[in-house]
């Protein structure tokens, strides 16, 4: 799968859904920091990429209506979290890909588990 990591997530994250087979983008590599949502969102899109973020403002599907992305997974930490909790997210998220396509979803992205919301289809 192709993804972009929003800018708060570091190499060993990248290297990490890299070694699990994913093309892995980061904002840093492309200077987008400080990138508006709506412009970071935009450029996931053109670039055929899931995007992955701290950022809840990624988890509202009204505002970003999963069907319209390459998929969009919002890692969520327990408070005080650790460098091995990132991790832990980091492959939790590996291994749901694994099994699973983020294209037009949603993902929730707890330690352990991955809740998915994805657009009811229309008739």
């Amino acid at each position: 799968m192709r993804l972009k990591l929003d800018e708060n997530l570091g190499n060993r994250a990248q290297s990490i859904l890299q070694a699990a087979g994913h093309d892995v983008s980061t904002v840093a590599h492309q200077q987008l920091g400080g990138a508006s949502d709506d412009e970071l969102i935009e450029t996931c899109r053109r670039e055929s990429r899931a995007l992955v973020s701290f950022d809840l403002d990624f988890a509202n599907p009204l505002r970003f209506q999963p069907s319209r992305y390459h998929g969009v997974a919002v890692l969520r930490l327990s408070p005080k979290p650790s460098e091995a909790d990132l991790l832990d997210l980091i492959r939790t998220l590996a291994l749901a890909l694994a099994g699973d396509s983020m294209g037009g979803k949603h993902w929730i992205v707890e330690s352990g588990r991955v809740r998915v919301y994805q657009e009811p289809e229309s008739d």
